[in-house]
């Protein structure tokens, strides 16, 4: 239970230290926020607002009354919709709260870093289980729908994302499963995104049903390059940039350099897509705690695409990965 008597987890105190120092040096008197990755940051377990002041933390359905009388200044979650915004009615300048919170988030505590470890395992486990099902003659949407029932049965308590892509669908990076059938000698691209006990993880694997396409095996070994060069990279004092440089670097020497994604990672903890960016457009520096979704892709227009997608986090020693890729594309038999 959390301060407010209400499912959650407290942060620790020396965290809540940290953000009301943050506040004090913004000049904000108080934190208002809704669901959100925010929200449960600091130990909101409930679907109303959690109110953090110099003094209190609480959750309550009207954050009004919690609100320090004479505010001057008061940060609001980046999630909340705009009639909860003027629904809050409080006298006070509005800021966002993001500006406190998200370096606070950036580097992750060893209990968050065991939470990703559970969120990441379990993501990966659903995909293992993936190659044990039918994929011929069944359609992307069919299997999806089965995928989201081994996420479910997991334990994920919120489905963020799923993808299922076959064959020509593989060369699109935002497909929707759709009622396109799959066949023998399809590529099949799968993605898994969700949130277990908080946090959040996406694995994503590709596989071939009885054999892969011609050239798609030579494709899949340059992202799978670009994935463990990417993970050679990650350690403290290392740019984002650099690190996106370094993906950009191995899938250009193979020719395949402008079929490139358009990034190659994003931060991940209690949100799926938090800073930083993994592009060389990036200005921010990794740091030991640093959690990483690492995605390098191709995508050969009305071809094929392949993309892979684990969860990394930064170390004193260099990468330590949640989940890892298998060097070959998986071949289903069925």
């Amino acid at each position: 239970m959390n301060a407010t008597g209400r499912p959650g987890g407290s942060p620790p105190a020396d965290v809540l230290a940290q953000v009301r120092a943050a506040m004090r040096r913004a000049e904000i008197d108080a934190l208002v926020l809704r669901p959100s990755p925010d929200f449960r940051f600091l130990g909101g377990g409930g679907e109303d607002f959690l109110v953090l002041t110099h003094d209190e933390v609480r959750e309550t359905q009207d954050p009004r009354g919690c609100v320090p009388e004479g505010a001057r200044r008061v940060g609001v979650d980046a999630e909340m919709r705009v009639r909860e915004l003027f629904g809050l009615g409080i006298d006070a300048e509005l800021v966002p709260a993001s500006a406190v919170l998200s370096p606070l988030r950036l580097r992750k505590r060893p209990d968050e870093i065991e939470a990703l470890a559970r969120a990441a395992a379990s993501a990966q486990a659903v995909l293992r289980q993936a190659r044990e099902m039918i994929w011929f003659g069944a359609s992307e949407r069919t299997m999806a729908a089965s995928l989201r029932v081994l996420m479910v049965e997991s334990g994920c308590e919120e489905v963020l994302d799923l993808r299922v892509a076959a064959g020509e669908h593989t060369a699109l990076p935002a497909h929707r499963p759709t009622g396109r059938v799959i066949n023998p000698g399809d590529a099949v691209q799968v993605a898994v995104c969700g949130r277990w006990d908080g946090y959040c993880a996406e694995v994503a694997r590709v596989f071939a049903v009885a054999e892969p396409p011609e050239d798609f095996e030579a494709m899949y070994s340059v992202v799978h390059s670009a994935h463990a060069s990417a993970m050679a990279a990650v350690r403290p004092a290392v740019p984002v940039a650099g690190l996106a440089a370094t993906v950009a670097g191995v899938i250009d020497s193979s020719g395949y350099g402008r079929f490139a994604g358009a990034h190659c990672g994003r931060g991940v903890g209690r949100g799926h897509d938090e800073p930083p960016r993994v592009s060389e457009a990036d200005d921010a520096v990794l740091a030991d705690g640093m959690a990483l979704c690492l995605e390098p892709a191709i995508y050969v227009p009305e071809l094929f695409g392949a993309r892979l997608a684990d969860v990394v986090v930064c170390a004193p020693g260099g990468a330590l990965a949640l989940s890892t890729p298998p060097a070959t594309v998986h071949v289903l038999d069925r």
